[in-house]
């Protein structure tokens, strides 16, 4: 007799305890949903040089994948290759328009290539569009006077959407 009423002692114990995951299952959506609303990434991949300071920004937005113009103090870039140096922030009186000052034709030409290929690429595929946007990365030391021509000169090659690149405050 005794044998038989541990027997159900032991069915009716492991009936009695089963594991209440629930709460814990809640715990790891809530922590799930928390870790993926806080988790932001970007598309776009902004690596400033050593010798760009960029200017710094509260601005919560994240940038666009496209065209990019890199003004260091010593040269202008485009998508990483150099189209004019320059001399600690100055401009060479050679790279700019007699006729207009704010004018400079490398990098125009650069910017029209550039575009002119943007817009042969959406004639051909449907899904590519030339929206004339530009990311600029500039250096916060250099000048408005140099920032004004590269805007201008970006403005009279298509590219009117111009982007400014900032770091964020911490």
């Amino acid at each position: 007799m005794r044998r038989r009423g541990f027997k159900k002692y032991l069915d009716n114990r492991s009936s009695a305890f089963k594991i209440q995951i629930t709460s814990m299952v809640d715990m790891f959506v809530i922590l799930l949903v928390f870790l993926l609303k806080s988790y932001s990434t970007s598309p776009v991949n902004i690596t400033p040089n050593g010798q760009l300071r960029l200017p710094q920004s509260i601005s919560p937005t994240d940038p666009v994948d496209v065209l990019k113009v890199i003004v260091s103090k010593k040269a202008l870039f485009v998508e990483g290759q150099k189209v004019v140096d320059l001399d600690d922030g100055r401009l060479p009186a050679s790279v700019t328009d007699a006729r207009d000052p704010k004018f400079i034709r490398p990098l125009y030409g650069e910017l029209d290539k550039r575009a002119g290929q943007e817009k042969n690429l959406a004639k051909v595929n449907d899904t590519v569009s030339f929206d004339g946007k530009v990311l600029m990365q500039i250096d916060k030391s250099l000048p408005y006077a140099l920032i004004q021509k590269v805007m201008y000169t970006s403005m009279l090659a298509g590219y009117y959407d111009v982007k400014l690149a900032v770091m964020t405050k911490e």
